[in-house]
C-alpha cells in the first residue's frame, strides 16, 4: 500500500517510484534484462548495494511494478519481470532519458541508444514494449517484426567499439607525438 501525501496523480507517482534506485532497478530489468538478484547488483553502473536492492525489489514487487517467480534452475534463486504496469513506463523513461541526454554528460554509448529510441518515437516504443510483454508476461510477438532490443544492443556494442576504436587512435597519436 502507498502511503500518500496527497491525491495528486504525480505525488502519487513519485511515491512508487521517487526514491533513487527503483527506475534504475525497472531500467536495468527493461533495458538490460537483468532478471536475476546477482545480474542487477554486479552489471549496474550505479554500484547498488545488496541491501538497497534487495529492500527496492521487495518494494516494486509489492507495488506490482515486478512480478518474482523461482528460478527453475536454482530453488534459491528468483526470476524479477515487468508487469504490465511497469511496461507502461517505458514511454516515461525514454523521455527522462532524452532529458538527461541533452541536458547532462551522458556517456556516447547510451547517448546513442537512448537517441535511437527516442527517434523511433510512439512506434518503436510499441513494438518495444510488445517485446517486453512476450519477454515478461509470455504474449505473443507480432510475427515479421525485426527485434528492438537487439537492434538497440546492436547499436550499443556499434557505439562502443567506435569510442574504444577512437580512444586507441587518440592513444597512438599521442604516443607518436612524444617521440
Amino acid at each position: 500500500m502507498i502511503d500518500k501525501r496527497s491525491g495528486c496523480p504525480i505525488n502519487l507517482a513519485l511515491e512508487v517510484l521517487g526514491d533513487r534506485w527503483s527506475l534504475i532497478v525497472i531500467r536495468d530489468i527493461m533495458f538490460g534484462n537483468r532478471r536475476h538478484f546477482r545480474e542487477l547488483l554486479t552489471r549496474s553502473e550505479e554500484g547498488i548495494a545488496s541491501n538497497i536492492l534487495a529492500g527496492r525489489l521487495k518494494r516494486l514487487v509489492n507495488a506490482e511494478l515486478l512480478s518474482r517467480r523461482d528460478d527453475p534452475a536454482h530453488r534459491q534463486k528468483g526470476i524479477y519481470s515487468l508487469t504490465e504496469q511497469a511496461i507502461q513506463l517505458l514511454p516515461v523513461l525514454v523521455q527522462l532519458g532524452a532529458w538527461g541526454r541533452r541536458h547532462l554528460p551522458a556517456a556516447p554509448e547510451q547517448a546513442l541508444r537512448q537517441r535511437l529510441v527516442e527517434e523511433g518515437g510512439p512506434p518503436l516504443w510499441t513494438a518495444f514494449a510488445d517485446e517486453l510483454r512476450h519477454i515478461h508476461l509470455g504474449t505473443p510477438l507480432p510475427e515479421g517484426r525485426e527485434s528492438v532490443i537487439a537492434r538497440l544492443q546492436a547499436a550499443f556494442a556499434q557505439a562502443a567499439a567506435d569510442h574504444r576504436n577512437e580512444a586507441a587512435a587518440k592513444d597512438d597519436k599521442q604516443g607518436a607525438g612524444a617521440r
